[in-house]
């Protein structure tokens, strides 16, 4: 194994480290984005849906029990003598109001159901995204400060002159080059 570093490009170096400055900025930007769309939905889920379907569900019984009313006026007060009338339009009223009751507490019980499942999953999906966090939050800015260090341990080697007037790299201290 060489013991030497072969560095051809200290601007290359410098480069890495606005990319890792952008990389941490950016993947922070985006778990911050994770975690506030994956609430958004939880809460669309658990307070959202069950509110909008117990409502619906209110709102569905209170037509069932209008259409009830509806085909009792109709059998009590549209009767002819002895011939009941056949109430066949507020009959279909009374069946489509009863199958959206059903629907709203078909719909109420799978929110119920799969709120706790949501839920759960959106923990352990939060417990996950910790390790990546630690990487951008810890080992971003460790790897940035050494790339740091790197970069002004070679810019001190660059200006070390040798005894002989020259620098390291053989050219004269009068002639050097800034350039990286």
């Amino acid at each position: 194994m060489s013991t030497q570093a072969d560095i051809k490009s200290i601007d290359t170096l410098s480069l890495v480290k606005l990319a890792m400055i952008s990389y941490a900025h950016e993947s922070s930007q985006a778990l911050a984005d994770i975690e506030i769309e994956g609430q958004r939905g939880i809460d669309w889920i658990t307070v959202d849906r069950a509110a909008f379907w117990k409502a619906e569900m209110r709102r569905a019984a209170d037509g069932v029990n209008q259409a009830i009313k509806d085909l009792e006026h109709c059998r009590t007060y549209k009767k002819v003598g002895d011939n009941t009338p056949a109430c066949a339009e507020e009959k279909k009223n009374l069946e489509k109001a009863r199958k959206r009751l059903q629907r709203a507490e078909e719909k109420l019980e799978l929110v119920r159901r799969w709120t706790p499942v949501v839920l759960q999953q959106f923990r352990e999906t939060c417990v996950r995204l910790v390790r990546f966090r630690e990487i951008i939050d810890v080992d971003c800015p460790r790897a940035i400060a050494r790339i740091e260090q790197m970069l002004t341990a070679l810019e001190n080697y660059q200006t070390v002159t040798s005894p002989s007037g020259t620098n390291t790299s053989g050219t004269s201290t009068a002639v050097k080059s800034v350039a990286r």
